[in-house]
């Protein structure tokens, strides 16, 4: 019977950690960089359960509060996000109609992905790139949203330098 309640006393206790976790204020010390390892590519841990959630559209027009711009890229809440594990065909200056075809449906993918559900952003050893947009890994239970669209062939694992979409 100790033991038993010990668990439940172990359980209740990580429940109230994580909530107030959830509800600290990032100006009070919850942490806002991954762990990260010096061997091999960035290691992130989400937050308890994943705290966002938002119903996105396709980004048209002047106002970008949560849309999606391209397979690769969205706003959420005012901010320019990129998904920072991956890289999708281009939309905006594509190299050739293909890519542009293979662009519109990777984004249309992210977009149901985004409106599946709440998800976790965890920054990555890069906080921003050159044009500004935050570096984020997008996931939901744990599992990175840019994966899943790379293993339905709609994104490529990110690993430098952008590679052509055109045949």
């Amino acid at each position: 019977m100790q033991t038993g309640r010990k668990v439940f006393l172990l359980v209740i206790a990580g429940v109230v950690t994580c909530g107030m976790y959830l509800f600290m204020d990032d100006d009070l010390g919850r942490p806002d960089r991954p762990i990260r390892l010096d061997l091999g590519p960035p290691v992130y841990v989400p937050v308890c359960g994943d705290p966002h959630r938002a119903r996105f559209t396709i980004c048209s027009g002047p106002i970008r509060a949560n849309c999606v711009v391209d397979g690769d890229t969205f706003w959420f809440e005012g901010t320019k996000i990129r998904i920072s594990d991956i890289d999708a065909p281009e939309i905006s200056e594509p190299r050739c109609p293909s890519e542009r075809q293979a662009g519109e449906t990777a984004k249309r993918r992210l977009l149901e992905l985004l409106n599946e559900g709440s998800f976790s952003l965890n920054a990555v050893w890069r906080d921003e790139d050159r044009f500004g947009r935050k570096l984020r890994v997008v996931s939901r239970d744990y599992r990175s949203l840019g994966e899943m669209l790379v293993k339905e062939g709609l994104a490529r694992n990110w690993d430098g330098p952008r590679l052509s979409w055109c045949n």
